[in-house]
Order: C-alpha cells, then structure tokens, then sequence
C-alpha cells in the first residue's frame, strides 16, 4: 500500500521529482481520511490546515456566489486539493464536496516542518512545485479574467444547489 502511495504522489506535480525515500518520510504521520458521499472535506470560509491527496473517489470544488454554489472543478484519484493552506494562513477559498465515497492522504504543514529539518533539499523542492502549480493556475485565471474584459463570451459556470447547505 505504501508503495502505492509513493507511485501516485510521485505522479503530481506537486510532488514530481521528490524521492520515494522523502515521500515515505512526508506520509508517516499523514492519516487517510474518510469521507462519505455528499459529506464535505471542507468548506469555503473554513480555517485551511492542510492539503489532501485524493486516493480514492472524486470530488467537486465549488464557490458560494449570490446564494448559489457553482461548479469551479472536479477532480479524481490522483488529483490533490487545498495546497494553498501549505503556504499562507487564509481561510479556504472553495468548498470541497465527495461526489463518491472517497479517501485522502491529509498534509499539514507540520508534516512540510518535519520535512524540512529532515531533507531541506526534498522540501524546498516541494514548495518549488507548489509554487509552479499556483502560478499555472493563476496565468489560467489570468487569461480568462483578459478575455472577459475584452468582452469574449466566457462559459459560465454551472449551478450544483440553489442555496448553499447548511455549516
């Protein structure tokens, strides 16, 4: 199973080009959590502590606008979620809900601490490719954010509930 897990991060980007030996030494305190169809891994507003690896199900990101939840992302096995908790102390900027029943390696930042004073190299790495991922992410939103104010047409994004559920 462990080798699994190491096969799958390794696979992220995120975690590409990290040893197997740092990822076994990342995961030893990082528990899989367990979360049911339709139950929430977190929602938008909410403290962000950690960031998930999904091993098992899939997901759909979601944000709250004018009493309606829309459709930001869904995401598989193999996909991660909530990495920007690893880098700044803001609230979460979605929610997550499990579309399936679901499983997920959970990382704080203190298994990133714990990285550090083992292997800086293999944790700087790590932040190195966070911050690869959020800058891929942001030239994305960039873009579209251009075309909108050029007055493109963009897809507006769909509706999942009529009013967001209760916390």
């Amino acid at each position: 199973m462990l080798a699994a897990r190491i096969e799958l991060m390794q696979q992220m980007p995120i975690f590409g080009a990290i040893d197997a030996a740092a990822i076994e030494f990342l995961l030893e305190p990082a528990p899989v959590v367990e979360v049911a169809a339709g139950d929430f891994f977190c929602r938008e507003g909410d403290m962000a502590d950690c960031m998930y690896v999904l091993e098992r199900g899939s997901v759909t990101i979601m944000k709250s606008w004018e009493d309606r939840q829309l459709l930001l992302r869904r995401l598989g096995k193999g996909d991660c979620f909530g990495e920007m908790a690893l880098l700044d102390l803001f609230p979460r900027s979605a929610s997550i809900r499990a579309d399936e029943d679901c499983s997920a390696i959970r990382i704080t930042p203190d298994n990133l601490l714990r990285l550090f004073e083992h292997d800086p190299a293999q944790f700087a790495l790590i932040q190195m490719n966070i911050g690869r991922e959020i800058s891929r992410r942001l030239r994305v939103t960039d873009d579209k954010l251009f075309r909108a104010r050029m007055g493109e047409a963009l897809e507006a994004p769909e509706a999942l509930m009529s009013r967001p559920a209760p916390l």
